[in-house]
């Protein structure tokens, strides 16, 4: 019998963007987007979690070292996302609209190569309070 179990590390981060599709026109972004389409962009106070899924170490009890998962988050993740414009500060966003949907899964492709396999990793970051995605689904 297999002995999986999940270890999580939140995080916080503060960023700002602007929703908008470039193939649309301005009337068609505004109505879309509203207030997140605004020229002069906008922010949010993100939190993270960082979900890591697999089987305990025998010899350490650890599924992973949550200080080195902390360490990874910081040198992988926040330190590229935190108190930057995600549409023009983040080479992993450039040419995507920084939709929380599509932060989350670059926030998924920063972390998976250095989460090793087999273990599983999950996104859920939240945009507001009451708003957030999990990836993947």
């Amino acid at each position: 019998m297999t002995r999986k179990i999940a270890v999580c590390r939140r995080e916080h981060f503060n960023a700002a963007h602007r929703l908008h599709n470039h193939l649309l026109s301005a009337a068609e972004n505004e109505q879309l987007y509203g207030k997140c389409n605004r020229p002069n962009y906008h922010g949010h106070n993100y939190e993270l979690t960082v979900k890591v899924t697999g089987e305990i170490d025998a010899r350490t009890g650890y599924v992973l070292d949550t200080k080195q998962l902390s360490e990874t988050i910081k040198e992988h993740v926040l330190d590229k996302l935190d108190h930057n414009n995600l549409n023009l500060d983040v080479p992993e966003l450039q040419g995507i609209n920084p939709t929380t949907e599509n932060l989350a899964i670059a926030i998924y492709n920063m972390l998976r190569p250095q989460i090793k396999e087999p273990q599983d990793l999950k996104i859920i970051l939240y945009e507001t309070e009451r708003n957030f995605v999990e990836y993947p689904a």
